[in-house]
């Protein structure tokens, strides 16, 4: 521990406001739904409309994630079918419908089910994570062989932590956690403070059941 004062550093600027608007939880329970979600591309859509909290076109979307306007029509036609998107207004010049998510948070709960459909949706989102990962990287390397005097590369963490808790203890750190992530999102998603780098989170909890030798009781890890 130490216990020298810190010097005063240079005034911060005014932090951007941040969302402050009703919250609508969408949650998907129907396993039918949860299997609706097993696509690359359709939680693609979710985690764009969601995180954004702006409207998108088909085209738009198609860009993103690689397919044709007509492909990603069909995703987002499904995905309004289960009450996870909706049409949103349409701007007077506009010529193709625009999309948005349904609510402000979006959650999978299959409730425990064992070997459940969102199985399959997790290890979509962690193949999103390793796409995510390797973009990054071969976006800094061809940064590094053109230019001589590159940025600092942004920072990349994943982190793992082993803890103990009751069911209590696992539902009070998952509000928080949904609560400081919510501090940090904008209030107006269209407009973006200067310098602010879009950033991908990813936050899991999952039972850990590798008891080690003379341990005893229930744990989890996150």
């Amino acid at each position: 521990m130490s216990t020298d004062t810190p010097s005063p550093g240079p005034a911060r600027e005014a932090a951007p406001r941040r969302r402050n608007r009703p919250e609508k939880k969408v949650e998907i329970t129907d396993p039918k739904a949860i299997r609706a979600l097993a696509h690359a591309a359709r939680l693609e859509v979710i985690s764009e409309l969601y995180s954004t909290q702006s409207s998108r076109t088909a085209t738009e979307l198609a860009q993103q994630t690689g397919l044709t306007p007509s492909a990603m029509s069909y995703h987002l036609r499904a995905l309004q079918k289960w009450g996870i998107v909706v049409p949103a207004e349409a701007s007077a010049d506009a010529r193709e419908r625009r999309w948005k998510a349904a609510g402000t948070d979006f959650a999978i709960n299959s409730g425990g089910a064992v070997a459940g459909p969102d199985f399959a949706v997790i290890d979509l989102e962690l193949d999103a994570f390793r796409r995510r990962a390797r973009s990054y990287a071969r976006a800094r390397d061809e940064q590094r062989q053109h230019v001589e005097s590159a940025e600092p590369a942004s920072a990349v963490l994943l982190a793992h932590n082993l803890l103990y808790l009751t069911a209590e203890q696992r539902s009070e750190l998952t509000q928080r956690v949904f609560d400081l992530l919510r501090h940090y999102e904008l209030e107006d998603p269209n407009c973006i403070p200067p310098g602010a780098e879009r950033i991908a989170t990813m936050w899991s909890m999952i039972p850990d059941d590798r008891t080690p030798p003379g341990a005893s009781g229930s744990h989890g890890g996150t």
